[in-house]
């Protein structure tokens, strides 16, 4: 008798793992709150579809094992009955690894620059070949892992904190944990919990697994403990690590993995993603020649400290993708005056008090959103409007030659739109009307 799963969430990664699991004998039940649009497909696929809601009888079944989205809360109703009840829960990540036998990780996680590094190392694997890019960015793994399960392939993965939350086996060939700083405390319990979440990355890999160890964050530091495979302490002020810069050039212990002035990308945060992803892609055998080549053409990440352009002396850049404080202090240090912030989204319950060390970096900051009067207090100059849009229009109403109008929001969207990159992109696209406008 086939055993039962219960697939919770139908969207991309919950189809993807559910028909993974079918193709492997298990009898999958997926339920999700909403419609879910591929239910006549899947039924006739053998897979037994509860939408617009999770009905009571899903409850009085016995699993082998259940698998979540990674966003939905263990505090949601129907996950904490299996949480009371011991049933094991896993996101799809997990369940991609027991399948996909050929897959050999560079798995990246940590507060911000994880879809800098996880592009940048994607662009390095590439050069050797077989590579993919799943996780956060790219494809759900177990999309992936049912398409290639037979297949050798190098796969760089950018993982969160929920991903790794529903772990067991999963095991990387070589991770990071590139920097902590506190998030997600609307779905975290508190936010040393979110930092030992992030120390799951490494927790099942073998001896000859490498993990790189940020040696200059402190927090990082305080959680990496009891590491069971190769430790890679790495640094951007310190030359008594294997990964390190030194004399204009960064190397691996004597290995020479490419000069800064090489680094197409600008600033000190970067140079650490840079770094990070050179060495997990020469851990993985990229050669140094390939991993040079890319560095010197690698570009930013959309919304992430995206040019976008200038008009009358003023430049915009779009950086949505900074969704906690962390980041926008990484978009800060890029300017030394003259900025107009816009800032404000869906209060994640973290605190934005230490941007007030830009203050003097800050003309004007326009608050908006659900957390826009958070930051009254945060920055001498502080105006607040209702939604994005208006933020900007009186951006550019109050700016002037010389100024830089920066969407660094230091929240997530979910208040007003689905996520940073429909946020950004329509940023982007009100911005490019403002430049193709004729001046009367």
């Amino acid at each position: 008798m086939k055993k039962k799963v219960l697939v919770i969430g139908a969207a991309r990664s919950g189809l993807a793992v559910a028909r993974l699991l079918h193709k492997h004998g298990y009898q999958v039940i997926l339920t999700d709150m909403g419609t879910v649009k591929e239910k006549e497909e899947l039924l006739k696929g053998g897979i037994a579809v509860f939408d617009q809601g999770h009905p009571e009888c899903l409850l009085h079944t016995d699993y082998a094992f259940v698998v979540k989205n990674p966003g939905i809360k263990y505090t949601v109703p129907i996950v904490r009955y299996f949480v009371e009840h011991e049933i094991a829960i896993y996101t799809e990540i997990e369940i991609a690894y027991r399948y996909a036998n050929g897959f050999r990780y560079g798995a990246i996680t940590g507060t911000n620059g994880k879809t800098t590094i996880t592009t940048m190392l994607y662009e390095m694997l590439k050069k050797k070949g077989q590579a993919i890019v799943a996780g956060n960015i790219g494809y759900p793994l177990s999309e992936l892992a049912l398409r290639y399960e037979d297949e050798v392939k190098d796969v760089a993965l950018e993982l969160s904190n929920f991903q790794l939350l529903g772990i067991e086996q999963f095991a990387p060939t070589v991770s990071v944990v590139c920097n902590l700083a506190p998030d997600h405390l609307d779905y975290m319990p508190s936010v040393e919990s979110y930092y030992a979440s992030k120390m799951r990355i490494y927790e099942n890999c073998k001896e000859d697994a490498w993990f790189l160890r940020n040696l200059d964050d402190p927090i990082v530091m305080e959680y990496a403990k009891n590491i069971p495979c190769k430790v890679i302490d790495f640094s951007l002020t310190r030359k008594d690590c294997p990964l390190h810069r030194a004399n204009g050039k960064v190397y691996f212990e004597d290995v020479v993995l490419f000069e800064e002035k090489s680094l197409a990308l600008k600033g000190d945060y970067n140079l650490s993603n840079a770094m990070i992803a050179a060495c997990m892609a020469y851990r993985l055998g990229v050669s140094c020649e390939d991993i040079q080549t890319v560095i010197a053409q690698f570009q930013p990440v959309e919304h992430r400290m995206e040019y976008i352009g200038e008009k009358r002396g003023v430049k915009f850049y779009n950086d949505s993708k900074a969704t906690n404080t962390h980041a926008v202090e990484a978009a800060l240090h890029c300017f030394d005056k003259n900025i107009i912030l816009l800032a404000g989204g869906h209060d994640k319950g973290i605190s934005f008090q230490e941007l007030s060390a830009y203050d003097k970096r800050i003309k004007l900051c326009i608050a908006f959103g659900e957390t826009k009067d958070r930051f009254v207090n945060v920055f001498s100059h502080v105006e607040t409007r209702e939604t994005m849009q208006a933020a900007l229009t009186t951006a550019i109403e109050k700016a002037s030659e010389g100024d830089v109008i920066l969407l660094s929001p230091a929240c997530s969207s979910y208040d007003q739109f689905p996520n940073y990159e429909v946020r950004g992109k329509l940023f982007k696209e009100m911005v490019q009307a403002y430049l193709d406008e004729e001046d009367i």
